[in-house]
């Protein structure tokens, strides 16, 4: 089944189908940047699990 992915600012509320473990670690880097940052956040499937990553390249998954 193809998953298709998305784009969120940082701050906003990030798509509810990622892992709980996943949103916490998303919420540990959005907590060391500062308030004013217009960065964002790319979600992509791979091979069923999501990858997130920033504008500058923090990557998760």
């Amino acid at each position: 089944m193809m998953q298709l992915g998305g784009r969120w600012s940082v701050g906003a509320t990030p798509p509810g189908r990622l892992p709980q473990d996943l949103l916490a670690r998303i919420a540990e880097v959005e907590a060391t940047l500062p308030p004013d940052t217009t960065l964002r956040w790319t979600l992509t499937w791979l091979e069923g699990r999501p990858v997130v990553e920033l504008d500058d390249g923090t990557t998760l998954g």
